[in-house]
């Protein structure tokens, strides 16, 4: 083979690697364990060059820390449950499970070539039973431990598809799928008790040090933790039953400024006047369509329905407030209800003008006027305001002492007391499909809900009725209507009952299978001793999309199972570092249709901005890879084309791995060149003969371990582009030094262990060619000699008037009078003097000399 051919030796290597059996895990005590991790994808169907970026990342890792020495822990599997493949099913007649697989096959094919690390051994797929039943396993162990239970509770609901949607399935107040108007229902649901490790959860952050600042704060955020102040409103003639309204409020400093009151539709007060008057009822059932995402309730027109009752003032009984229901506002946070203060917030502002409700301040700007008519003055809980009715006098202070100090005034007056809450609410993971894990309970007249007896597990999906394939396009959920799966025997006392139809959310799958990996065959959901040495996850990798839920329910299963047994106790949080990667994005190309709409177009159909039947197409600036839009590169066509380690080494090359990179062909022919050229340089030191030469080879040597020290660096940084502009300099350095074959030979197969993480086939086959004794991806990683990263001599630019005009190579520890004095002797320099003397001579050490004539 005279030049570099991609293709065979992506194939060769890719063999040996598999033949060696190198990158299966085994747990071994001599050795240091390093356990990485990318968030594993959807079986969707095909990878994009997003996921190559994705999964390389993590390779690099896992390949640097195997060749220093680490016993390495590197598995893949797929989060193949959800509605993508139940609606496929519906769309074409199928099986979820038949399309589920299909794609798992195809989109492990397109990874495979790619040469991971990866011990795909330990492939889990969590629509196997031999995941959910163990899944099933974990959930009767937190029922068993109150960590799991049912209540009734309001959520969206398609009243089409006849299932609950999670908050992101609620699209501008429709269902994402059916497009029917979404209602808020209550229904009984189940929850596991994450709200009860809010606080722990939230103090735990401060401990990771190792994950992105930002997803920190989003996290802290969702968590939500404040401090306010509960009370109630004394209620005038309300129903029986009901003569207060509870509120709380991390604003009681605005309490004299309130203008009413607010009460969700799902408040108690409110069910209660729905049940006595129709026009109540009407409104309330308007009011619950849509979703209850914050978005959604912000982006709603804000409605509210004046009840006829009023509530006293705690301070002031004389004072009357009117009690509205308002659509804004949800049982979930809170009490469900609120006091309205539009003087100081710009939905209660709004509210206030749509009704004509009074609007009062009780601070202002300090050094400024403001018209709280035409608009709320909203400052941070940390400005200094100027009070104009608190409760403890006026005066200035910020709005945390305001409100510390109300919250005293009212514990003093027997008013309030002041109270912690959580934004955080409890998990509702109940989903009406088929598609999911079932939930391992059973519904008995006689006994209750009964857990299944764990002999029992897996409950497993039905996969036809009869012999009949389950028709998944009748609307609801198909397990509702599967009666030889849905009627069962009670396990307590064996009369008729029923299993448990609903299945659970998807991010339960995701939420334990880190801890899975460790023993993906056990036959409970973990193995102690292989969760004790593997466990935690040293590196994880993902994206920035799951930097929340994903995240917090992962931290909430890892606290449980430690309850439950199944992981130890360093366990409970599962991700010692983080990193959230970047996308990769692509121009979307476009023509439009007979009547304007949009028709997207894949980039191997465009050709100079042209289709091939010469038609132009509109070019749309780079966005997110997406298949709906088809700006998509399919990695099999760059390999096919230029190899896996040019698509490889372009992801990680062109960005800081954390900022998004733009996939461009001229790019990706770049790095294939680079790679060709690397290759032939290794060739020419193998094939040609060469005299030492003292002087050059040290010079050679002195840069390969100056290089080795950046690239180590670069690598254990995730400074991956910073890494490969170092080993594009030494590639240079290499191709024009004039040393002998020895020194230039030991350099290339330095460059080649350097390369290994990024490019792994073209390294292996660079040691190979050069006598590098095994695998270079199991040869030990370089190390930089510290006495080679000092340099003897630098070479100094000399700037005369601030323009460089020459430079001197003197010893690197010369004093800095004598460097004056070389350039001062500089013939450039003496030439801009002209006999005369310098006005300044500034000497930055090992950097420049700069003249000022």
């Amino acid at each position: 083979m005279s030049r570099y051919a991609p293709a065979e030796i992506e194939a060769k290597w890719q063999q040996a690697w598999q033949d060696a059996d190198i990158f299966r895990a085994r747990r071994d005590e001599a050795r240091p364990k390093y356990y990485v991790l990318e968030m594993f994808p959807y079986p969707s169907g095909r990878i994009h060059m997003g996921h190559v970026r994705n999964y390389t990342m993590g390779d690099v890792v896992a390949r640097y820390k195997l060749s220093t020495g680490h016993n390495v822990l590197h598995p893949m599997g797929w989060d193949a449950f959800g509605m993508p493949a139940e609606n496929a099913a519906m769309a074409s007649g199928g099986h979820p499970n038949d399309w589920t697989e299909d794609n798992i096959k195809e989109m492990r094919e397109q990874m495979k070539p790619l040469g991971l690390s990866i011990d795909w051994s330990r492939e889990i797929a969590t629509c196997r039973p031999d995941y959910y039943g163990q899944q099933q396993a974990l959930f009767l162990d937190f029922l068993e431990k109150g960590l799991v239970y049912r209540k009734n509770a309001v959520v969206n609901w398609d009243p089409v598809d006849m299932t609950v949607l999670a908050n992101e399935q609620v699209i501008d107040g429709k269902g994402w799928r059916s497009g029917a108007e979404v209602e808020r229902r209550e229904l009984t649901q189940w929850f596991f008790r994450i709200s009860d490790f809010s606080e722990e959860l939230l103090e735990a952050l401060d401990g990771l040090d190792d994950w992105p600042a930002k997803v920190r704060t989003m996290q802290e955020n969702w968590i939500g933790k404040s401090r306010g102040l509960q009370f109630a409103f004394g209620l005038n003639d309300g129903p029986d039953g009901h003569d207060r309204v509870e509120v709380y409020t991390t604003r009681p400093d605005t309490l004299m400024g309130a203008s009413f009151i607010g009460i969700s539709p799902d408040h108690p007060l409110a069910r209660q006047l729905e049940r006595e008057r129709a026009d109540v009822a009407a409104f309330c059932a308007e009011a619950r369509k849509g979703g209850t995402t914050a978005e959604a309730i912000e982006k709603a027109e804000k409605l509210g329905f004046d009840t006829g009752l009023t509530c006293r003032h705690p301070f002031d009984t004389s004072w009357e407030l009117p009690v509205y229901i308002a659509n804004f506002i949800l049982m979930d946070y809170g009490t469900g209800a609120i006091f309205g203060c539009p003087g100081h917030d710009q939905r209660d502002h709004d509210f206030a003008r749509k009704y004509d409700l009074p609007i009062l301040d009780t601070f202002l700007p300090l050094d400024a006027e403001h018209d709280i008519e035409a608009a709320p003055y909203v400052p941070l809980k940390s400005e200094r305001v100027r009070y104009t009715r608190l409760v403890a006098g006026a005066e200035e202070q910020t709005g945390e002492a305001g409100v510390e100090a109300v919250i005293e005034f009212c514990e003093q007056n027997g008013v309030g007391q002041g109270v912690t809450k959580f934004r955080l609410r409890d998990w509702g993971l109940s989903r009406q499909r088929y598609w999911g894990c079932p939930i391992p309970v059973v519904h008995c007249d006689a006994c209750g809900v009964v857990p299944e007896k764990k002999e029992n597990l897996p409950v497993q999906l039905p996969y036809d009725e009869g012999g009949t394939p389950i028709d998944f396009g009748i609307p609801g959920n198909p397990l509702d209507r599967h009666p030889t799966w849905r009627d069962c025997a009670c396990p307590a006392c064996g009369a008729p009952a029923r299993r448990e139809t609903d299945t659970m959310d998807t991010f339960v799958d995701s939420s334990w299978y880190y801890a899975r990996f460790t023993a993906p065959r056990a036959e409970t959901p973990t193995d102690m001793a292989e969760a004790e040495y593997w466990m935690n996850v040293d590196q994880y990798i993902g994206g920035i999309e799951h930097a929340i839920l994903h995240l917090l329910y992962s931290r909430f299963f890892a606290r449980a199972m430690k309850i439950c047994g199944h992981l130890p106790e360093k366990a409970i949080e599962p991700f010692d570092a983080l990193f959230t990667q970047g996308m990769v994005t692509h121009e979307i190309y476009q023509t439009r249709d007979a009547k304007g709409r949009p028709v997207y177009h894949l980039p191997e159909e465009v050709t100079e901005g042209r289709l091939a039947d010469g038609s132009p197409v509109e070019v749309i600036p780079s966005a997110k890879m997406s298949k709906s839009k088809k700006n998509v590169v399919d990695p099999s066509t760059i390999i096919a084309e230029y190899g896996a380690d040019t698509a490889r080494w372009f992801v990680l090359s062109d960005s800081p791995p954390e900022r998004d990179v733009e996939w461009t062909a001229s790019g990706a022919e770049a790095a294939h060149r680079h790679l060709a050229r690397v290759w032939r340089i290794a060739s020419e030191i193998a094939q040609t003969p060469g005299e030492a030469d003292a002087q050059a080879d040290e010079a050679l040597l002195r840069e390969m371990h100056k290089t080795i020290d950046e690239v180590t660096k670069g690598v254990d940084s995730f400074g991956f582009n910073a890494a490969i502009a170092r080993l594009y300099a030494f590639t240079n350095t290499l191709a024009k030094s004039k040393a002998g074959q020895a020194a230039k030979s030991t350099a290339a197969r330095t460059l080649a262990q350097l390369m290994s993480p990024m490019t792994p086939h073209l390294a292996e086959d660079v040691w190979a060619m050069l006598g590098g004794a095994g695998l270079v991806a199991t040869a030990p990683w370089p190390e930089a000699d510290p006495a080679m990263l000092i340099d003897e001599t630098v070479i100094l630019p000399i700037q005369i008037n601030g323009k460089r005009r020459g430079e001197l190579s003197l010893p690197a520890d010369m004093e800095k009078s004598e460097v004056e004095k070389a350039a001062l002797a500089h013939e450039a320099v003496q030439k801009a003097l002209n006999g005369g003397q310098p006005k300044k001579v500034i000497v930055v050490p090992g950097r420049i000399v700069n003249v000022v004539v």
